[in-house]
């Protein structure tokens, strides 16, 4: 089953809660030059690929969470990131971009990190959980301000993104999540740099 997910998140399009494409909307946009594009299509890709990781961050501690109920809370934040994982491949297809080559293994190295950071117990965990969010929600501001102003249907697809993201971090550290230490932390940041510096090209 949960190699299935994989496939699907990786190579396909994994179910999702259904809930409508924030871009789909009408918003007033005008055309985008060739720059404004490209400058769009990079960062979308960049999104999808966190996305791809959250996923199998997920996946990897919900496969190692010991109480019922975090695993359930753990697979209905994977569900919605399904849903951002849904809009950005729409967005990037609708630019003109692909997803990022290096997809696979940042989705295979996420998984082991969530699996293994599981097994650390189930407080841990959601504070993972919510460290990841923290930082997700930073990444996300940071790309609302590079991207293109008339670009709405991208930052729609962001700004909701945004949203889900702060509601994850704050129901995890509402069941017991507990902060982790700053080399953690910081550990996590530079893993993410890696990732957004890599995916922006590739």
């Amino acid at each position: 089953m949960h190699l299935d997910r994989g496939i699907r998140t990786v190579f396909g399009r994994p179910p999702t809660t259904g809930r409508a494409n924030p871009a789909n909307i009408p918003l007033p946009e005008r055309p985008l030059s060739k720059p404004e594009r490209q400058q769009s299509v990079r960062l979308m890709r960049v999104n999808h690929t966190g996305e791809v990781c959250a996923q199998a961050l997920y996946q990897g501690q919900a496969l190692t969470a010991r109480r019922a109920s975090v695993r359930e809370r753990l697979q209905q934040a994977a569900a919605e990131e399904n849903d951002h994982l849904e809009w950005c491949t729409s967005r990037l297809h609708e630019l003109g971009g692909h997803t990022s080559m290096l997809n696979p293994l940042f989705y295979t190295g996420s998984l082991a990190i969530g699996a293994l950071n599981g097994q650390l117990g189930d407080r841990w965990n959601l504070g993972f959980l919510a460290e990841t969010e923290h930082q997700v929600v930073r990444h996300l501001e940071g790309h609302l301000q590079r991207l293109p102003t008339q670009d709405t249907r991208s930052h729609a697809v962001l700004e909701a993104m945004r949203n889900d993201e702060k509601h994850h971090a704050a129901t995890a550290l509402e069941y017991g999540g507990r902060s982790l230490p700053w080399p953690i932390r910081g550990l996590m940041r530079a893993a993410a740099k890696v990732m957004t510096r890599t995916t922006y090209w590739l």
